[in-house]
């Protein structure tokens, strides 16, 4: 074959390109956010204290609310806890579950297993355990006789108290304004969702709802072990 000297400039960048790695260019593209779940996720109204919008450009769209396929031996009614996967599922019918993302501390890693929601509160006041007020004195000491309900307090609007075998496990569903925490292992606390999230789960669940809580070596609940 004859190179001229026109076909060998004309070559000679698909030669370079055959040994070097092309990195392309990329544009930052900003999400696009459905107006269901901006409606969704919206400031609520007639609330006593403000809740906010979230703010979904820090939380994974993984983690909005949604109504997903979820069979389980579990009966309709209960909340399993899915540390692992960050998800709460509120198990329906046919095979169907309301999935909500969650942020998990480390309190949310230290119980497994059967639970009941012994009982609910809107705008709940919160206490530090003791662990936490040996822990850090200076900064949890002054609460120690527990800190008012509003939009500083890390339980947020709503919490869900599990006991388990009439004893309280100290473990608690609630919401927070920490929206980049959802989907994440954070510092401390228990199970989170966001504000808006919790309203909904709140509303949903009556008192007495079973809860089910897996951890990484959670073993699989049996049909037969379905009672608390």
């Amino acid at each position: 074959m004859k190179f001229t000297r026109r076909s060998l400039l004309i070559a000679t960048p698909l030669l370079m390109t055959g040994c070097a790695t092309s990195t392309p260019r990329t544009t930052a593209v900003k999400p696009v956010i459905s107006s269901e779940y901006l409606a969704m996720y919206s400031a609520v109204e007639g609330e006593p204290y403000p809740v906010g919008a979230a703010d979904l450009k820090r939380v994974d769209p993984a983690f909005y609310r949604r109504e997903v396929a979820y069979p389980t031996v579990e009966p309709t009614g209960t909340i399993v806890v899915d540390t692992k996967a960050r998800y709460i599922y509120l198990v329906g019918e046919n095979g169907r579950a309301l999935r909500y993302g969650i942020g998990v501390g480390k309190a949310g890693l230290e119980f497994a297993g059967n639970a009941v929601v012994q009982y609910k509160r809107e705008w709940p006041r919160w206490t530090p355990t003791q662990d936490m007020i040996a822990r850090e004195p200076e900064r949890y000491g002054p609460l120690a006789s527990g800190m008012e309900p509003g939009v500083l307090n890390p339980l947020g609007p709503r919490a869900l108290y599990l006991f388990k075998d009439g004893r309280d496990t100290l473990y608690r569903i609630h919401g927070t304004t920490e929206d980049w925490t959802i989907g994440k292992a954070v510092s401390s606390g228990c199970i989170r969702l966001l504000n808006q999230d919790i309203i909904d789960l709140y509303r949903r669940v009556p008192n007495g709802s079973r809860v089910v809580v897996l951890q990484d070596n959670s073993p699989v609940v049996q049909p037969s072990q379905l009672a608390v």
